[in-house]
Formats: structure tokens, sequence, C-alpha cells
């Protein structure tokens, strides 16, 4: 794969930045940000789009090689509205609890009846609510409001995304790339996500790589009988740190192969990248996320094709982008109306 090498100039370019916003006038620090945000960001909004969605990279690939995926995150209480009281609803495992939620979340119309559980798992430490699963829904899942959090809290918690909902946009000046994010199978990643689109700015947020198919893999991302799986890549890669805001690694999480739409980190973030080929010869190595919708993968060919330059990061050949392409953090309002 190849991680970016640490550019100092860059570093300190960052650090002024900020310093600048902290000590600057408001009315220059009003300039200062709308400059970085016509260079590098927009404002996130919100979209009310009707989407065919065809989740391409797909959360039927994470379920078919990993088992079902039901994780959730340990020392979080989330809250939000009771669907199923937990005094009332005791289960033997997180997974159980899960699943008891994705079950609500089935019918081809509406919202989900659940998008959020609850479960109190350590027999010590949650005395008499042991077992309790609270399946609840929030006023927003993309925005899940919070009880408690810290190693006292004796809850996990995770959240559910059931069709046309979880969808975020990566906004570059090529066309918007909307991804289907995977709570439940990379959490901790999600959560990452969804602070940085409360942020509603990502500067600092690019694509800096970019690698087409070659002649190694074909339109619909198969390797091709005989061909090599030397450089170019397939894919476009990029960082997902915002300045001003502190990131903190993330923990290696569901690591299926590689399928073309494929959304994950480079080990734990916040490098990532967006897979235009089937990458079976991976080896299950990276973290996968979301994955972008089928019809905006054409985005993702289009940023592949711009104008590279060659460089050479710890002995692996790469395309580096002439002209880095910056993008944006949205949501993306879709109805509840399943068109998969």
């Amino acid at each position: 794969m190849g991680r970016k090498p640490i550019d100092p100039d860059s570093t300190r370019s960052g650090f002024m930045t900020l310093l600048l916003l902290g000590l600057a006038s408001c009315a220059l620090a009003y300039t200062i940000i709308s400059i970085l945000f016509r260079l590098g960001s927009n404002p996130s909004v919100f979209r009310s789009q009707s989407l065919e969605l065809q989740e391409v990279g797909s959360r039927l690939t994470l379920d078919r090689e990993n088992g079902e995926c039901c994780r959730g995150i340990e020392n979080l209480e989330l809250w939000g509205a009771a669907v199923n009281w937990g005094s009332d609803f005791k289960l033997n495992s997180s997974v159980e609890c899960c699943k008891a939620c994705k079950a609500k979340c089935t019918g081809g119309q509406g919202p989900c009846l659940c998008d959020t559980w609850v479960f109190c798992g350590n027999k010590e430490a949650c005395g008499p609510k042991f077992g309790e699963c609270w399946l609840k829904k929030q006023k927003d899942a993309m925005a899940p409001e919070r009880q408690d959090v810290g190693n006292k809290v004796t809850w996990t918690s995770g959240l559910i995304f059931g069709n046309g909902e979880g969808i975020v946009g990566l906004e570059t000046d090529h066309g918007t790339l909307r991804v289907k994010l995977n709570p439940d199978c990379a959490p901790h990643s999600v959560a990452y996500i969804l602070e940085l689109l409360a942020l509603r700015h990502c500067a600092g947020c690019h694509f800096y790589r970019a690698e087409g198919r070659g002649n190694s893999w074909d339109a619909k991302g198969n390797h091709i009988k005989d061909a090599s799986f030397e450089p170019p890549f397939a894919l476009i890669q990029g960082t997902l740190e915002a300045y001003g805001m502190a990131f903190k690694r993330i923990p290696t999480e569901i690591c299926p192969t590689i399928r073309r739409g494929a959304v994950a980190w480079v080990g734990s973030g916040p490098e990532f990248f967006i897979s235009l080929a089937n990458h079976q010869e991976w080896n299950k190595a990276y973290t996968v996320f979301g994955s972008v919708l089928h019809q905006d993968m054409e985005i993702a060919e289009k940023i592949a094709q711009l104008p590279t330059r060659s460089e050479i990061w710890r002995n692996i050949n790469v395309s580096v982008l002439v002209n880095p392409v910056t993008l944006s953090i949205q949501r993306i309002k879709t109805s509840h109306e399943d068109r998969s």
C-alpha cells in the first residue's frame, strides 16, 4: 500500500495556520477561515436526494466473509427513546443484542424501528443489570446522543444504519462520492467520521495519490488473468485529518477482502483509500469502514486519471497527484424508501 512520508513543512504550515487562527482578530480570523474553506472544504450541508442505492464493496460481502457484523464500542452508553426496555429484555451477549436491533430494521418501507443498542455484559460490574439489552431510537442516528462514556461505564453500545441511512458525501471539485458507512463492522471508525461530520468542515482533508487500474484489473475490478500485481494499484488515497481536531489512532476492526468501492484506513488512519479493484492479494490487511455507492465510482475513476508524478515511498513506486484534490464531508439526507 505505502504510507505517505511525513512532510515537516506541511506540519509546520498546519501549526502556523492554527496559531494565526488563535491570535488574530475576529475579522482576520474570518478572512483566514474563508480562504481555508475555499481551498480545502465546504461547510457540511443537508441534501435531500432520492437514491437508487447500490452499495458496492458491500455489507453483504462483509457478512459472507466474517459472519454477520455486530460490533459495538465498550464503555459507552448511548441514549435515545427506548424501543425495548432492557429491564424486561435480557440476552446473553452484545451480539444477540445487536441482532435484536437489526431484526427491527428489515422492513422495505420507512426508517429502522431501532438504530441503537446498549448492552451490559460484565456480570460483576453490571450487577442486577447484567444482560440488559436496551433497544433505542435516536432523534438523529448521524449525531447519536451520549449518556456517558469512560472506563467506569459498564455498557457497550452500537449503531445500526438501515437502507438509505448512514450515507456521507466526500465532496470534491470532480463530484461527490457517496459513502455508505458500516457502524456494525467498524464502530470506532464510523464514530470518527461522525465527529468530522459534526465539525462541519474538513479543512486539510484531501486526496494526494491516484493510480488507475492499468492493465491489471478490468472495469469491474476483477484481476486480469496472468497480469501483474505491481503498480499501479488501482486506488485513490488521501487523509481525513482535519485542522483543529486531534486525531486518535483507530483500532483495527473488521478487515475483509478489499473489494472495488471499499473505503478503508491505511494502518490506524487518518490516511485512507478507496479501492478501484478487488484486492484478494492484500490478505485482509485493512479496516473497511464504508463503501462507495456503485453509481459514484465513475467519480473515483475520474480522480484516478488526473495528472500525477512518480515518487518512491519506502521502496514502493507510487503516483502522486500534481494537484491534490481537496474534499469536504457532508451529510447526505435521503428518503427512507428502500430503493436498493
